[in-house]
């Protein structure tokens, strides 16, 4: 049986705290990998007619037109930033064309009504380089939600091919190992890496030297192509994610719970003498040990409930408490979801 008593607003409190797990992949069946499938695209700019048959392709786990990479990737991420290098003063030192007072971006003349939000992982100034180019090349990595959580952990992306090797600054910024040269960006919180600069070079990851100004076993691959087409890439992140603690304040009074509801301690039944015989009633005595002043129960089970007495969850004591008619009794249960 169960005694019930209602929280009060001040006896549950919630915290959040975050937690993060690092992740390793190595090689294009592991990235690919129906456990995985993390994709990484090729991104064409061209002006060419759109034709369903001949138009490029790309991706490893879906494949999607080499056009829409690139138009999608400028749209969401670089719209407001094609005027300059950085994304909020131009070289001239003035704001970008179209800069309200509230902050918010537009693309184009001041009477455009374009505003576009860019998901800057960071507010400070930063290179946001795209090319415009025709023909120009960008290379795409989207890691799935379900690994990287709320966010990729910053400082913690690297991404290894023949090119060599790129990770992130922590300010949403990919560098070449090396030399830190920037090549590209990386937006935390949608699990997307993007290389923009295809004329970063570097020595060699998984090679074993250099011969002229070509990396040695690269080929003719340019240098976003090898990162996104290699068989031998490795790729690392940590994820992050927000769980929330309940603690649950379950406090006894000192005239609250003193007499247990086991029907353990009444008698199974009773013989009761008459002049017409003897007759047996239920059990409706207390045993002698629930009689004497010192007896007290033990609380071992805490339940949750809903509104409707549903029961929701339950808190196992490791060892029987006793309760006290003395002084109040609190039992803290902490609930991780």
């Amino acid at each position: 049986m169960s005694a019930y008593k209602q929280f009060l607003t001040s006896d549950i409190i919630v915290t959040p705290f975050e937690v993060s797990k690092a992740f390793n992949f190595e090689g294009a069946a592991a990235l690919t990998g129906s456990n995985v499938s993390i994709d990484r695209f090729l991104g064409l700019n061209t002006s060419s007619l759109f034709s369903p048959n001949t138009d490029p392709i790309t991706g490893q786990v879906s494949t999607q037109y080499q056009r829409l990479v690139y138009d999608s990737v400028k749209e969401l991420y670089y719209s407001n930033y094609l005027s300059s290098s950085f994304g909020d003063i131009l070289n001239t030192g003035s704001l970008v064309p179209g800069a309200d007072t509230d902050g918010d971006r537009i693309v184009g003349t001041t009477q455009s009504t374009g505003r576009y939000y860019n998901y800057n992982p960071t507010s400070l100034t930063y290179e946001k380089y795209f090319p415009t180019a025709s023909n120009a090349v960008i290379g795409v990595i989207s890691i799935p939600g379900r690994l990287f959580g709320e966010y990729i952990l910053p400082n913690s992306f690297t991404l290894k091919a023949e090119s060599g090797s790129i990770y992130d600054d922590g300010n949403g910024n990919l560098l070449l190992s090396g030399s830190n040269q920037i090549c590209g960006n990386i937006f935390y919180e949608h699990g997307i890496a993007v290389i923009t600069d295809d004329t970063a070079t570097s020595t060699s990851v998984y090679g074993t030297g250099t011969y002229g100004t070509a990396t040695y076993g690269i080929g003719d691959l340019s240098f976003i192509t090898n990162f996104i087409t290699s068989s031998n890439v490795t790729c690392s992140f940590s994820s992050s994610y927000t769980i929330y603690e309940t603690q649950y304040k379950c406090t006894m009074r000192e005239n609250e719970f003193n007499f247990t509801l086991n029907p353990s301690i009444s008698s199974g039944s009773v013989a009761v003498s008459s002049s017409i015989g003897t007759f047996y009633t239920p059990g409706q005595y207390l045993e002698n040990f629930a009689t004497a002043s010192y007896f007290n129960p033990y609380v071992t089970t805490v339940g949750l409930y809903n509104n409707n007495k549903e029961l929701l969850a339950i808190a196992k004591l490791s060892q029987p408490l006793p309760t006290s008619p003395t002084t109040d009794t609190t039992i803290l249960i902490n609930l991780d979801r």
